[in-house]
């Protein structure tokens, strides 16, 4: 490991480029998300289209999530090693024509085929934002950007949900897709022409004079106790919200009669409203110099998620619409919150030469657990207190409330790594 001096950050950037970066790192994110819950408002119409049963369309979400595994640690090896602009935004192309291309899709294997693309390309993404926005914003404000970073998941929900819901209800599930996959290559060509690759651990007190191999990062990372339990956190947070999201518009069209245009109506507005409020009272709050101390981070995290735990059960409990709404205005920002304080964590818990890859294992644990274990589970179990009868709306909110305690799991995790984190992140930041 070789050291440096750090630099401050206006003597290689100014406010406006920083804040440039910034915006299309989230862009990248949004677009991301939207291709990722587009699948989930039109579980409906697809599932009906392809007769299939809960647990066949949660295999539906299988394709992008395995390959958002396998290839995340690859490309992050090569994001750590070569020129992260240009590998962004190739990634970025090839899910977004991926995404385009899974309208044409004819039947459920050509669909699963077109996922698998969408999933490949999403790999390169996150921890190539991740690493490029870490070398323009310091150790001290990366809450903060990771924070406004983070803003992408609720745009992006609310695109995938609301206009992929609106689309559908007026011109079919294939078309929603075309729309949503033609800005990402857009957005691409965007990233190639203005955004300027900037010194890897330019910001930092210390920096690696290679990039860390896997097993360099894991052993690492596995040291760092605080890593562990903040990356077991943010995964289980995944698991518990994004697990619990996958089949609510299917829960809404079954329970409350709706159509997939109605429920991603429902949904997006709070995906919008509250996940973007959620994340700007986020990034105010870890903006004020009282949280700089990276303890008070982990608390608010633990805090917030087993809050919101509360809320995420009785939704699903409740038969009443209106008292359905107003848990999931409670319990759907929550989801959001922890995303860029987590981010931040888990960067500033990893030396400079391993941030790309220690994003892409973290990605990989929350990818596993809310993209395949938990629809999986909720799948299964719903078709199992179903019966023969096949899934219906009693199944699934009987799978759904079995998922929503876990998130007291994961707030566990975020109040466990308070107590080791200050000694980490010096460890990996070089702090003095």
């Amino acid at each position: 490991m070789a050291t440096q001096n750090p630099v401050d950050a206006d003597s290689v950037s100014t406010l406006g480029q920083r804040w440039y970066v910034l915006f299309i790192m989230m862009l990248v994110y949004t677009i991301s998300i939207a291709d990722r819950y587009v699948l989930s408002t039109l579980l409906g119409p697809i599932s009906e289209e392809l007769n299939l049963s809960d647990t066949g369309a949660a295999s539906l979400g299988i394709p992008l999530a395995l390959f958002y595994v396998i290839m995340g640690i690859p490309l992050s090896w090569l994001t750590d090693r070569t020129n992260r602009k240009k590998l962004l935004a190739a990634s970025v192309a090839a899910w977004s024509a991926m995404t385009a291309l899974t309208g044409y899709t004819r039947g459920y294997f050509d669909l699963l085929l077109a996922r698998i693309g969408v999933g490949v390309g999403e790999a390169g993404g996150t921890p190539a934002c991740n690493s490029i926005i870490a070398d323009y914003f310091p150790a001290d404000r990366r809450s903060m950007a990771m924070t406004i970073f983070a803003l992408g998941a609720p745009i992006g929900a609310w695109l995938g949900s609301d206009i992929a819901g609106l689309v559908s209800t007026n011109h079919g599930w294939r078309a929603a897709f075309l729309v949503l996959g033609i800005p990402g290559i857009i957005l691409a060509l965007i990233i190639l022409v203005t955004i300027k690759e900037p010194k890897r651990g330019r910001l930092d007190a210390v920096s690696g004079d290679k990039a860390a191999t896997v097993m360099e990062t894991l052993k690492f990372l596995w040291s760092q106790k605080s890593a562990v339990h903040g990356m077991m956190g943010a995964g289980l947070s995944a698991f518990w919200g994004w697990g619990l999201m996958w089949f609510t518009p299917l829960f809404l069209q079954r329970t409350y009669g709706m159509n997939e245009g109605e429920a991603g109506r429902l949904l997006g507005e709070i995906y919008l409203i509250g996940g973007i409020g959620a994340s700007l009272v986020t990034a105010w709050v870890v903006a004020r110099p009282s949280y700089a101390d990276p303890r008070r981070i982990a608390r608010l995290l633990a805090v917030v998620t087993a809050l919101g735990t509360l809320p995420s059960f009785y939704a699903y409990w409740t038969h009443d619409l209106a008292v359905a709404k107003i848990m999931w205005w409670l319990f759907i920002p929550t989801i959001y919150f922890y995303i860029g304080p987590a981010m931040a964590l888990c960067q500033n818990l990893a030396a400079p030469n391993m941030r790309a890859m220690a994003i892409a294992i973290s990605l990989l644990i929350a990818n596993v657990l809310n993209l395949i274990v938990a629809p999986g589970l909720v799948g299964a179990l719903s078709d199992y207190f179903a019966g023969p009868a096949g899934a219906d709306a009693d199944s699934l909110r009987l799978a759904q409330l079995i998922l929503a305690p876990s998130g007291f799991w994961a707030a566990w995790h975020y109040w466990r790594a308070e107590k080791y984190i200050i000694e980490d992140q010096k460890r990996a930041v070089g702090y003095v």
